[in-house]
C-alpha cells in the first residue's frame, strides 16, 4: 500500500507546496526546524485542511480539493505518535492501550493485543500506571495504542525528541522492528541524521515548504548538498552482514558489497543483518593502497563522482556496486589528481564507528 500527496497550504508568511509518494517500510520527512515537516504531518492526518491539493492511501482518496472532498480525521484509519506520549496518567497500561482500538470502534482482539505487546517489548507492563514507566517505555506504550487502532497508514512526529540519548538507544530497535514487521505504510518526521539513516527506507528532505529531493535513504543521506556539513553529516548506508567475532579482540567482522569491515562491540550472532552508517568525515583517500596504518579497514573503489563545496569536496567512491562518500580538501582532490574513474582505496578507522548508527535489517513480516 502507498500512500500519494500532492497539497499547498499557506499560513501567514509560511507556505508548504509539497508533492510525493511513500509506499512500504518508513518513510523519513527530514529537514530543518520551520521546514512544513509538521505542517505536511497536520495535513496527512486531517487536523490541518489544505488550501488546495489531493491524498490518497492504497487508492483511496482522503482529501481532494477540486472534488470538494475532505475526509475528518476520524475516518481516516491514522495512528498518530507525538513527541509526548499522552497517555491517561491515571489509568493502566493495559487500558491505555485499548483506547485506540475503542476510537476506532474495533472489537477486542486477544491475538492482535498479543502481538503488538509482545513486538514491542511492553507484555510485562500491562498492569503499571504511565508515571512508572520510564519515558522509552511511554513512548512504546504509545506506538502500541496506535497500532492497536488497526491505523492503514502510522505518522510519527519526531517520536525521540524529548528522550535522553539512554532512552533513544532503548526504543530504536523497536522502531526497527515496527518498520519490518507491522505491514502499514510509516511517515517518520525528524531533523536528526542519526535516527533518519538508521530508520528510512525513503528519505523527503523539505527545505522552506518545498519537496528538495526524495529516494531511497542510501541515496538522499550521502548526498552532501542535501545533509549540510553545518548541521549534520553527509555519509554512506551500507548493508552489511555479521561474519563473525573476535573474542580476542573485541571487533566485530562484517562482510558485504563493499568488502569486509571490522568494527568494535557488536554482540550480534552471525548472520544478522545490519544497516550500517559511515559518515563522511571518517572516510580517507588514497591513491595507493596504505601500509603501516592502524586503521584497520581499507576497501578498493573506484571514484564515481565530485561534488565540490567552497574549501571541501564529497568524493564518492563505488566499492563494489556499493556507494562511500568521503569529505576532503579541494586541495587534497586536485593534488592527488582524484577524478572520476581513478582507483582509490577508503580508509575507516574502526574506533570511527558509532553504535548508534549501526541497525538491523530483518526481512519485512507482517503482524
Amino acid at each position: 500500500m502507498s500512500i500519494q500527496v500532492d497539497v499547498q497550504i499557506r499560513r501567514g508568511a509560511f507556505a508548504l507546496e509539497a508533492a510525493f509518494e511513500a509506499g512500504p517500510g518508513l518513510t523519513a520527512l527530514f529537514g530543518r526546524s520551520g521546514s512544513g515537516k509538521t505542517t505536511l504531518i497536520d495535513l496527512i492526518a486531517g487536523l490541518a485542511r489544505p488550501d488546495r491539493g489531493r491524498i490518497t492511501v492504497g487508492g483511496a482518496p482522503w482529501v481532494d480539493t477540486a472534488a470538494g472532498l475532505i475526509l475528518p480525521p476520524h475516518r481516516r484509519q491514522v495512528g498518530v505518535v507525538f513527541q509526548d506520549a499522552r497517555l491517561f496518567p491515571h489509568l493502566s497500561v493495559r487500558t491505555n492501550l485499548g483506547y485506540g482500538r475503542i476510537f476506532a470502534r474495533h472489537r477486542a482482539d486477544p491475538v492482535a493485543f498479543a502481538a503488538v505487546t509482545g513486538m514491542l517489548g511492553i507484555d510485562h507492563l500491562l498492569d503499571r500506571r504511565p508515571a512508572g514507566l520510564s519515558g522509552g517505555e511511554r513512548q512504546r506504550v504509545a506506538i502500541g495504542r496506535a497500532l492497536l487502532a488497526r491505523p492503514r497508514l502510522l505518522l510519527m512526529d519526531e517520536p525521540l525528541a524529548a528522550l535522553d540519548e539512554a532512552r533513544k538507544a532503548e526504543i530504536l530497535p523497536y522502531i526497527e522492528r515496527l518498520r519490518d514487521e507491522a505491514g502499514i505504510p510509516i511517515i517518520y518526521v525528524s531533523h536528526a541524521v542519526s535516527e533518519v539513516a538508521r530508520l528510512a527506507t525513503t528519505v523527503i528532505v523539505l527545505e522552506s515548504g518545498r519537496v528538495a529531493a526524495a529516494g531511497p535513504a542510501e541515496t538522499i543521506l550521502r548526498r552532501a548538498d542535501l545533509v549540510p556539513i553545518h548541521e549534520a553529516e553527509a555519509g554512506a548506508l551500507l548493508d552489511m552482514v555479521v561474519e563473525a567475532i573476535d573474542d580476542a579482540t573485541g571487533l566485530t567482522r562484517l562482510t558485504g558489497a563493499a568488502g569486509r569491515l571490522l568494527v568494535p562491540g557488536l554482540s550480534r550472532p552471525p548472520g544478522t543483518r545490519l544497516r550500517v552508517r559511515i559518515p563522511a568525515r571518517d572516510v580517507l583517500v588514497a591513491t595507493e593502497r596504505p601500509r603501516g596504518l592502524s586503521a584497520r579497514n581499507v576497501l578498493a573503489g573506484r571514484i564515481c563522482g565530485l561534488a565540490p563545496a567552497g574549501a571541501e569536496t564529497a568524493v564518492e567512491i563505488d566499492c563494489n556496486g556499493a556507494r562511500l562518500v568521503a569529505r576532503v580538501t579541494a586541495a587534497a582532490v586536485r593534488e592527488l589528481g582524484l577524478v572520476p574513474g581513478r582507483d582509490v582505496h577508503a580508509i575507516i578507522k574502526s574506533a570511527a564507528f558509532d553504535p548508534a548508527g549501526i541497525g538491523l535489517l530483518r526481512p519485512p513480516t507482517a503482524i
